[in-house]
């Protein structure tokens, strides 16, 4: 078995989380560098750690990599050589189930819940984002319950920046004869999201209630476009491509069409919205998780 190291990295919340955010963006991240972050302590909920797990002694490449996703508000990073052991499984402790509505979450060393009406997602913390802990993650899934339970219907959806597929396993879950389509820019994802829709019984192919992977930078791929448009578009990624891809966001869908939209801090909101509204949607709700936002847009109904 391999040696495992841990590197460690102390910040407040708000900078842990844009570098967890951050390294979704890159596109060619090391898949053997595992990503997670947590608070310390349930008592000092502002106070966070970033952790990174690698099969290896960290290299200076590595710690660059790892230093670089804190851009310039970069703390001091600490290295340990861990005890041998399985290093994904060591990734994964700490990582706390959660809960939002029908859905819980948790990783495999966790079991599930066995309540009826509970859907139970297994995804590992992997080299792709979202495993359902970070705020933006539990938000969509939020978000999507309480459009479904408003009566929302959906037939073709999308789940752009889609990481560990979750979103877009959960929008099937709560539609379950959608035509679904999921996409990420990093081709890490791909393998990632296979082996987490086996894991959670997804079907994959092309037809209603089967899921359909991509690779492509946003919305920029033809089998996107073909199998397009979307009663609903998702998008968890930040601020910055969100206000870029808002008119295309608004092309993808169907009059009256739905996009949920999270990545962005509350700060950030308000550029994110003026570029929704310059493109033809329109803010149908929203909600905080801590300084996060989750809106739910919609795109004008045709006259």
């Amino acid at each position: 078995m391999s040696e495992s190291w841990k590197v460690t990295a102390l910040a407040p919340r708000e900078i842990v989380t844009a570098a967890l955010l951050a390294h979704e963006e890159v596109p060619d991240w090391d898949g053997d560098i595992v990503i997670g972050g947590s608070e310390l302590a349930e008592d000092r909920p502002d106070e966070w750690r970033l952790e990174a797990w690698l099969p290896r002694k960290p290299r200076k490449v590595d710690l660059k990599a790892i230093t670089a996703l804190f851009g310039n508000e970069a703390p001091t990073l600490t290295s340990e050589r861990l005890p041998d052991a399985d290093w994904v499984t060591l990734s994964q402790q700490g990582l706390e189930p959660i809960r939002e509505g029908r859905f819980h979450v948790h990783t495999p060393d966790r079991v599930p819940v066995n309540e009826p009406g509970v859907r139970d997602f297994v995804i590992p913390a992997s080299r792709a984002f979202g495993t359902g802990q970070h705020a933006t993650t539990a938000g969509c899934l939020a978000m999507l319950a309480a459009m479904k339970a408003r009566g929302t219907v959906v037939r073709n959806l999308a789940d752009i920046g889609t990481g560990t597929g979750l979103l877009a396993f959960a929008a099937m879950d709560l539609w379950p004869r959608a035509l679904a389509t999921a996409s990420d820019i990093d081709a890490v994802c791909a393998p990632v999201v296979l082996e987490n829709a086996e894991a959670n019984g997804i079907a994959l192919g092309g037809g209603p209630g089967a899921l359909t992977m991509v690779v492509a930078p946003g919305l920029d791929h033809p089998l996107i476009a073909a199998r397009g448009p979307y009663d609903l578009v998702i998008a968890n990624i930040l601020a910055g491509p969100l206000v870029e891809l808002a008119p295309a966001f608004a092309a993808a869908l169907v009059p009256g069409g739905h996009l949920v939209l999270a990545g962005l801090l509350t700060t950030q909101e308000p550029a994110v919205r003026r570029a929704c509204r310059a493109s033809g949607l329109r803010l149908a709700a929203r909600m905080e998780r801590g300084d996060w936002s989750i809106l739910w847009l919609r795109r004008r109904a045709a006259r």
